[in-house]
């Protein structure tokens, strides 16, 4: 039996995640700071699947609260064979016009925490000789446009380092690297999406079915989608000068 453990599991590309792992058959643990939703996210599953579901609350935004996650992860007794690290959110305004304090705030849950959580799984899964760990990054990431893209190419750096670091101990990272994705994230940033083509959008279903494919197949990148299977590698080599404050992608961010 797998067991897997995601973060921000209750709504969007997360809640996605969690609904078909469970249909595979893994027992879950889910993250998120909504108890109320946590609680209801968990008897339909565990109704829907006949597998066992615990529930973390957790603000990822705060450091003790990471750690709680964090040590369950480090469990010897409990393993976690999977993490998906999901949680996240973006801001609607340019970095000048932000709090600071928000832009803090969106980095600790961007950055930190799938720093200090692949860090407890990897250690954790090195040691067993198996695991899998699942970074939701954004095609954002290869974009010049905000503190959202910077946090976003970070994670896609690290993850592709910490394959390379763990892949002969039979540990698996895979980065997610999706586009325009139809959840309630921009409903929650307060961004519109009018201006997005809609060949742009993904279902979170279809791009959660992609991504898991390529886990099976042990890629260390997930793009799903073709018309970003197409745009990506263009970005890749693409000059930075003409990936500045492209209008869309500033205005509007492509994940979760």
């Amino acid at each position: 039996m797998t067991t897997a453990l995601v973060t921000g599991a209750t709504a969007g590309i997360g809640k996605t995640f969690s609904e078909q792992l469970a249909q595979r058959g893994d027992d879950l643990i889910l993250v998120a700071r909504d108890e109320a939703r946590l609680g209801a996210l968990k008897t339909t599953l565990e109704d829907s699947y006949g597998i066992s579901v615990e529930v973390i609350p957790a603000d990822l935004a705060d450091r003790a609260q990471v750690q709680r996650v964090a040590d369950r992860l480090a469990e010897a007794s409990r393993p976690v064979d999977l993490l998906v690290n999901n949680a996240g959110f973006g801001l609607r305004k340019a970095f000048l016009r932000n709090p600071v304090e928000d832009e803090e705030r969106m980095l600790a849950v961007l950055v930190q925490a799938p720093v200090v959580l692949s860090h407890a799984a990897a250690g954790a899964m090195r040691e067993r000789g198996h695991g899998t760990i699942i970074n939701v990054a954004s095609v954002a990431g290869h974009l010049t446009s905000g503190t959202y893209a910077a946090a976003k190419s970070y994670l896609i750096a690290f993850s592709q380092g910490l394959a390379s670091e763990v892949e002969s101990s039979g540990v698996l990272v895979t980065v997610l690297c999706p586009g325009f994705t139809r959840t309630e994230f921009h409903e929650r940033a307060e961004i519109k999406g009018e201006a997005i083509p809609k060949f742009m959008w993904l279902q979170a279903d279809a791009l959660v079915r992609d991504c898991l494919r390529d886990v099976a197949r042990r890629k260390t990148i997930s793009v799903p989608g073709a018309q970003y299977k197409a745009i990506v590698p263009l970005l890749r080599i693409a000059p930075r000068r003409l990936l500045r404050n492209g209008k869309i992608v500033a205005k509007h961010r492509p994940n979760k």
